[in-house]
């Protein structure tokens, strides 16, 4: 069916202890499989619940972790309301993440980001240099700004292709991501997000052209220098600078003050 499974119980356990960084809270863990991570968060004296789609990994993991019982939630996390998982209160997510998913997976984490203090687990190796990038570099991008406005990003290691059955095309790493101080990002929060993705769509192009269709080729705003630069040039911080002169322009238009977009 075109999944690897990890083989390398050391691997398991060092994915499963990095939890450990967020002591205290239940775990969710997704896509469990056949339970090589599941092994090792069970012995950590929390409240663990698992959620996996496949019916027969399903089938598998209540015959083997018995105990689990109504915790194994077979349905598909994408669809789930995080909020009702352990009754609103705050948790940790982890899993070996699939990989054709993961990044919807951490888009949904955003959305619920004050129940999710601490992410941590296993992904493709580029994702995960992708989220933990810092500005100027090639893989800076969509997930590295909208993930790092809210969360530290630690990469933690690299996990290589021979620990897995069979063993994947791709290399695969391990990453947490820690809620920051950040409460409110100072903008229109919905607006920043369609500027980042907007931008970073074009992103070979200058902020000049990218923004266009937020505002408009006639840009009000285009004498600033920023414009002049690319999106995987501006740190989380000029976003959110950017997002409010954008919505100053755009409500400085929609009340008729002579601006051209």
């Amino acid at each position: 069916m075109g999944q690897h499974f990890l083989t390398d119980l050391q691997t398991a356990r060092d994915i499963a202890d990095t939890v450990d960084a967020c002591p205290g809270l239940p775990i969710l863990e997704v896509g469990p499989g056949m339970g090589v991570l599941t092994q090792f968060l069970l012995p950590k004296g929390r409240e663990v619940k698992v959620v996996e789609l496949d019916t027969e990994s399903v089938a598998y993991l209540h015959e083997r972790f018995a105990a689990l019982g109504d915790r194994i939630i077979g349905q598909d996390f994408l669809r789930m309301r995080l909020d009702e998982v352990f009754a609103g209160r705050p948790f940790v997510l982890t899993g070996n993440y699939p990989y054709n998913i993961s990044s919807q997976i951490f888009f949904k984490m955003l959305d619920y980001k004050d129940l999710i203090p601490c992410c941590t687990g296993m992904i493709q190796k580029e994702v995960a240099e992708r989220i933990a990038a810092a500005p100027g570099s090639k893989a800076y991008g969509i997930l590295s700004v909208l993930i790092q406005a809210w969360y530290k990003v630690e990469y933690l290691f690299t996990v290589h292709e021979h620990v897995f059955n069979p063993p994947p095309k791709v290399k695969s790493a391990v990453i947490r991501m820690t809620r920051n101080d950040t409460r409110a990002l100072g903008c229109d929060e919905r607006l920043f997000r369609q500027i980042v993705k907007t931008t970073f769509n074009q992103r070979r192009k200058t902020l000049r052209n990218s923004i266009s269709p937020i505002l408009g080729k006639d840009n009000p705003l285009s004498a600033d220098p920023i414009f002049n630069k690319r999106p995987e040039q501006l740190p989380v911080q000029t976003f959110i600078d950017l997002t409010n002169q954008v919505e100053k322009a755009l409500a400085d238009h929609a009340s008729g003050d002579n601006v051209s977009l």
